[in-house]
Protein backbone atom coordinates (compact mmCIF):
# COMPACT_ATOMS: atom_id res chain seq x y z
CA UNK A 1 0.00 0.00 0.00
CA UNK A 2 2.77 2.43 0.94
CA UNK A 3 4.66 2.05 -2.36
CA UNK A 4 1.69 2.88 -4.60
CA UNK A 5 0.90 6.01 -2.56
CA UNK A 6 4.49 7.25 -2.74
CA UNK A 7 4.61 6.50 -6.48
CA UNK A 8 1.37 8.44 -7.03
CA UNK A 9 2.61 11.46 -5.07
CA UNK A 10 5.89 11.42 -7.04
CA UNK A 11 3.93 11.38 -10.33
CA UNK A 12 1.75 14.22 -9.07
CA UNK A 13 4.77 16.33 -8.13
CA UNK A 14 6.41 15.58 -11.47
CA UNK A 15 3.34 16.56 -13.52
CA UNK A 16 2.76 19.63 -11.38
CA UNK A 17 6.36 20.64 -11.80
CA UNK A 18 6.17 20.01 -15.56
CA UNK A 19 3.06 22.14 -16.14
CA UNK A 20 4.10 24.92 -13.78
CA UNK A 21 7.62 24.98 -15.21
CA UNK A 22 6.07 25.20 -18.68
CA UNK A 23 3.94 28.13 -17.51
CA UNK A 24 6.79 29.99 -15.77
CA UNK A 25 9.56 29.35 -18.32
CA UNK A 26 7.70 29.37 -21.64
CA UNK A 27 4.17 30.77 -21.35
CA UNK A 28 4.89 33.92 -19.28
CA UNK A 29 7.76 35.19 -21.49
CA UNK A 30 5.90 34.33 -24.71
CA UNK A 31 2.71 36.14 -23.65
CA UNK A 32 4.66 39.14 -22.29
CA UNK A 33 6.31 39.49 -25.69
CA UNK A 34 3.09 38.88 -27.67
CA UNK A 35 0.89 41.35 -25.74
CA UNK A 36 3.62 43.80 -24.58
CA UNK A 37 2.91 43.39 -20.86
CA UNK A 38 5.13 45.48 -18.59
CA UNK A 39 4.95 43.05 -15.64
CA UNK A 40 4.71 39.24 -15.34
CA UNK A 41 1.71 39.81 -13.04
CA UNK A 42 -0.30 41.05 -16.05
CA UNK A 43 0.10 37.72 -17.85
CA UNK A 44 -3.19 35.79 -17.79
CA UNK A 45 -3.19 32.54 -15.86
CA UNK A 46 -5.48 29.57 -15.43
CA UNK A 47 -7.68 30.08 -12.33
CA UNK A 48 -9.68 26.86 -12.31
CA UNK A 49 -10.99 24.01 -14.42
CA UNK A 50 -14.63 22.94 -14.02
CA UNK A 51 -15.73 19.50 -15.25
CA UNK A 52 -19.50 19.12 -15.57
CA UNK A 53 -21.85 16.40 -16.75
CA UNK A 54 -25.62 16.44 -17.04
CA UNK A 55 -27.46 13.25 -16.16
CA UNK A 56 -31.07 13.90 -17.12
CA UNK A 57 -31.98 10.20 -17.09
CA UNK A 58 -31.33 10.12 -13.32
CA UNK A 59 -34.93 11.42 -12.95
CA UNK A 60 -36.17 7.92 -13.89
CA UNK A 61 -33.26 5.92 -12.44
CA UNK A 62 -31.33 7.21 -9.40
CA UNK A 63 -28.52 4.64 -9.91
CA UNK A 64 -27.38 6.49 -13.05
CA UNK A 65 -26.01 9.31 -10.87
CA UNK A 66 -23.61 6.86 -9.15
CA UNK A 67 -22.01 6.04 -12.52
CA UNK A 68 -21.59 9.73 -13.36
CA UNK A 69 -20.07 10.44 -9.94
CA UNK A 70 -17.69 7.48 -10.36
CA UNK A 71 -16.57 8.75 -13.77
CA UNK A 72 -15.85 12.31 -12.63
CA UNK A 73 -14.10 11.04 -9.48
CA UNK A 74 -11.76 8.89 -11.58
CA UNK A 75 -11.04 11.66 -14.08
CA UNK A 76 -10.49 14.49 -11.61
CA UNK A 77 -9.15 12.77 -8.50
CA UNK A 78 -11.70 14.42 -6.21
CA UNK A 79 -15.35 13.80 -5.35
CA UNK A 80 -17.83 15.76 -7.49
CA UNK A 81 -20.77 17.79 -6.22
CA UNK A 82 -24.22 16.61 -7.31
CA UNK A 83 -26.16 19.46 -8.95
CA UNK A 84 -29.92 19.71 -8.46
CA UNK A 85 -32.68 21.24 -10.54
CA UNK A 86 -33.55 24.81 -9.58
CA UNK A 87 -37.13 24.73 -10.84
CA UNK A 88 -39.77 22.25 -11.97
CA UNK A 89 -40.16 21.59 -15.70
CA UNK A 90 -43.23 19.49 -16.42
CA UNK A 91 -42.27 18.61 -20.03
CA UNK A 92 -39.07 16.92 -18.81
CA UNK A 93 -40.76 15.39 -15.73
CA UNK A 94 -38.37 17.34 -13.49
CA UNK A 95 -39.36 18.53 -10.04
CA UNK A 96 -37.45 21.15 -8.10
CA UNK A 97 -34.47 19.74 -6.18
CA UNK A 98 -33.98 16.53 -8.21
CA UNK A 99 -30.35 15.50 -8.90
CA UNK A 100 -29.72 16.17 -12.61
CA UNK A 101 -25.92 16.30 -12.93
CA UNK A 102 -22.59 16.55 -11.18
CA UNK A 103 -19.56 18.80 -11.39
CA UNK A 104 -16.09 19.14 -9.96
CA UNK A 105 -13.89 22.25 -9.68
CA UNK A 106 -10.13 21.79 -9.88
CA UNK A 107 -7.64 24.39 -8.71
CA UNK A 108 -3.85 24.63 -8.26
CA UNK A 109 -2.00 21.30 -8.33
CA UNK A 110 -4.96 19.09 -9.37
CA UNK A 111 -5.89 21.58 -12.10
CA UNK A 112 -2.39 21.50 -13.64
CA UNK A 113 -2.25 17.71 -13.32
CA UNK A 114 -5.63 17.38 -15.07
CA UNK A 115 -4.65 19.73 -17.94
CA UNK A 116 -1.41 17.79 -18.37
CA UNK A 117 -3.30 14.45 -18.59
CA UNK A 118 -5.94 15.94 -20.90
CA UNK A 119 -3.36 17.27 -23.36
CA UNK A 120 -0.85 14.40 -23.28
CA UNK A 121 -3.08 11.34 -22.72
CA UNK A 122 -6.82 11.91 -23.30
CA UNK A 123 -7.04 14.13 -26.40
CA UNK A 124 -4.67 11.94 -28.47
CA UNK A 125 -7.02 9.00 -27.73
CA UNK A 126 -10.11 10.78 -29.11
CA UNK A 127 -11.26 9.15 -32.33
CA UNK A 128 -11.02 11.35 -35.48
CA UNK A 129 -9.60 14.25 -33.48
CA UNK A 130 -8.79 17.27 -35.64
CA UNK A 131 -8.20 19.86 -32.93
CA UNK A 132 -10.41 21.83 -30.58
CA UNK A 133 -12.85 24.33 -32.11
CA UNK A 134 -12.09 27.99 -31.35
CA UNK A 135 -15.76 28.93 -30.94
CA UNK A 136 -15.88 27.79 -27.29
CA UNK A 137 -14.65 31.12 -25.88
CA UNK A 138 -17.15 33.19 -23.89
CA UNK A 139 -15.95 36.72 -24.70
CA UNK A 140 -14.05 37.11 -21.42
CA UNK A 141 -11.14 34.74 -21.99
CA UNK A 142 -12.62 31.51 -20.60
CA UNK A 143 -13.03 28.44 -22.80
CA UNK A 144 -15.49 25.53 -22.72
CA UNK A 145 -15.07 22.28 -24.62
CA UNK A 146 -16.96 19.01 -24.66
CA UNK A 147 -15.81 15.41 -24.78
CA UNK A 148 -18.28 12.77 -26.00
CA UNK A 149 -16.59 9.81 -24.31
CA UNK A 150 -15.22 9.65 -20.79
CA UNK A 151 -13.25 6.51 -21.65
CA UNK A 152 -10.51 8.53 -23.37
CA UNK A 153 -9.13 8.84 -19.83
CA UNK A 154 -7.41 5.54 -18.98
CA UNK A 155 -8.50 5.85 -15.31
CA UNK A 156 -12.13 5.15 -16.25
CA UNK A 157 -12.84 1.41 -16.34
CA UNK A 158 -15.50 0.67 -18.98
CA UNK A 159 -16.80 -2.39 -17.08
CA UNK A 160 -17.85 -0.17 -14.15
CA UNK A 161 -20.10 2.03 -16.33
CA UNK A 162 -23.70 1.51 -17.43
CA UNK A 163 -23.06 3.52 -20.61
CA UNK A 164 -20.42 5.89 -21.96
CA UNK A 165 -21.24 9.53 -21.22
CA UNK A 166 -19.67 12.79 -22.22
CA UNK A 167 -18.91 15.89 -20.19
CA UNK A 168 -17.96 19.55 -20.52
CA UNK A 169 -14.68 21.09 -19.40
CA UNK A 170 -14.46 24.83 -18.71
CA UNK A 171 -11.08 26.54 -18.42
CA UNK A 172 -11.53 29.74 -16.38
CA UNK A 173 -8.67 32.18 -16.96
CA UNK A 174 -7.77 35.67 -15.73
CA UNK A 175 -7.53 36.83 -19.36
CA UNK A 176 -9.55 39.92 -20.27
CA UNK A 177 -10.15 38.98 -23.91
CA UNK A 178 -10.66 35.81 -25.94
CA UNK A 179 -7.43 36.51 -27.82
CA UNK A 180 -5.42 36.46 -24.58
CA UNK A 181 -7.28 33.36 -23.35
CA UNK A 182 -6.62 31.60 -26.66
CA UNK A 183 -2.91 32.48 -26.49
CA UNK A 184 -2.66 31.22 -22.89
CA UNK A 185 -4.41 27.89 -23.56
CA UNK A 186 -2.47 27.34 -26.80
CA UNK A 187 0.81 27.89 -24.95
CA UNK A 188 -0.31 25.40 -22.27
CA UNK A 189 -0.65 22.80 -25.03
CA UNK A 190 -4.36 22.69 -25.93
CA UNK A 191 -4.44 21.65 -29.61
CA UNK A 192 -6.76 24.14 -31.33
CA UNK A 193 -7.76 23.80 -35.00
CA UNK A 194 -5.64 25.85 -37.37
Amino acid sequence: MGTSESTHSTETKASRARMQDLYQKNVVPALMKQFNYSSPMQVPRLKKVVINTGVGESVQNQKVMDFAVYTLTQISGQKPVVTRSKKAIANFKIREGLPIGCMVTLRNQRMFEFVDRLVSVALPRVRDFRGLPRKGFDGRGSYTMGLKESIVFPEVVVDKLDKIRGFDITFVTTAATDEEGFALLSQLGLPFRK
